[in-house]
């Protein structure tokens, strides 16, 4: 996959010293998390007075990402819309690169500014005397289990305000990576015409369904991974880390995932033909026709796009969040 906090560079970035899991008293502790100090389970996407922080680097991030491995995300549309044992073309794998790459800058964007700040004011909600509990325990465990709660809340909230670009971006690239259309120009137009507006929102609870776990568990997973890391290693992750941890975070939730995003994909391209009625017809009519493994089509492609395009992701958002951050330092200066 929020809210102002102190920049984190490869510098400054606060490293987690082996008393982070010392107990003090109920009160010190719970202050000290709030204030993101030995509790800062996460890293800072946001700076407190360039929020654009966020926002470039999601967009930088998810732009590179499409770009750099449309071709493999086209063969898994191509696998999972198909009926049956049909073939699929492997020709025209650029199908709709363009028009996909304008709604994907916007789209990642809107979803990193919204995540991170929702992130760090859900972390702020934890109550003054869920501390003093935890300290009954002698470890952290409970208070990462609750933030681990209020960051897979803070990846749905992101991902839904994103689905209002991410949905008609994602109904044109699909029609066009199926062969329905030759420009997105002519795709909206059409799909407009032909179904109206409510067209460019088709399968909008479907990608709903497969998106809000998905950022939810990703995030979850790399925010985790991340901070068990630089506790482990007594340092920052360096450029090749991230994406390491990043790629294993994205394949994992792609593979877990691949049935909800059949579904979506199906629901998308059924165009005015609607074949199935809804979700639950969908998945009936799919295991009736074509069986229960037709649900996993294509994840052979989807976790392999989705483990390097975590893997890319997640490596330029930590490096543009860097960059940002020194350019904005130097101005303030």
């Amino acid at each position: 996959m929020d809210h102002p906090m102190k920049t984190v560079s490869a510098k400054s970035s606060p490293i987690f010293p082996p008393d982070v899991l010392k107990c003090g008293s109920g009160k010190e502790q719970n202050k000290a998390f709030k204030e993101d100090k030995p509790f800062n389970f996460l890293p800072a996407f946001w700076v407190e007075k360039g929020r654009e922080k966020g926002l470039v680097a999601g967009g930088v991030a998810g732009v590179v990402v499409e770009a750099a491995l449309y071709p493999i995300d086209t063969i898994k549309t191509r696998l999972q819309a198909v009926h049956g044992g049909g073939k699929i073309v492997l020709k025209g794998l650029y199908s709709g690169l363009a028009g996909n790459l304008v709604g994907v800058l916007p789209a990642s964007a809107i979803f990193v500014g919204v995540y991170e700040p929702t992130k760090q004011k859900l972390l702020k909600t934890i109550p003054e005397n869920f501390s003093a509990f935890a300290h009954l325990t002698e470890t952290t465990f409970l208070k990462i289990l609750f933030s681990l709660n209020l960051i897979q809340t803070a990846g749905a909230i992101g991902g839904a305000a994103s689905s209002l670009v991410r949905v008609p971006t994602e109904v044109v690239k699909q029609r066009m990576q199926t062969g329905h259309f030759a420009s997105a120009p002519d795709a909206v137009r059409l799909i407009v015409a032909k179904e109206g507006f409510k067209g460019l929102y088709a399968g909008y609870g479907s990608f709903l369904l497969r998106d809000l776990p998905f950022d939810a568990i990703q995030f979850c997973i790399y925010e985790q991974l991340r901070i068990g890391y630089k506790l482990a290693a007594q340092r920052d992750l360096n450029d090749p880390e991230n994406a390491m941890i990043g790629a294993f975070s994205g394949a994992i939730t792609g593979a877990i995932t691949t049935p909800l995003d059949v579904i979506k994909t199906r629901l998308m391209v059924q165009g005015s033909a609607n074949q199935y009625k809804g979700i639950f017809d969908c998945v009936k009519t799919i295991i009736r026709e074509e069986g229960t493994p037709a649900l996993f089509k294509g994840i052979g492609p989807r976790v392999l796009w989705i483990g390097i395009g975590g893997s890319i992701f997640f490596g330029i958002l930590e490096r543009t969040k860097q960059l940002v951050a020194q350019a904005h330092t130097r101005t303030e200066k």
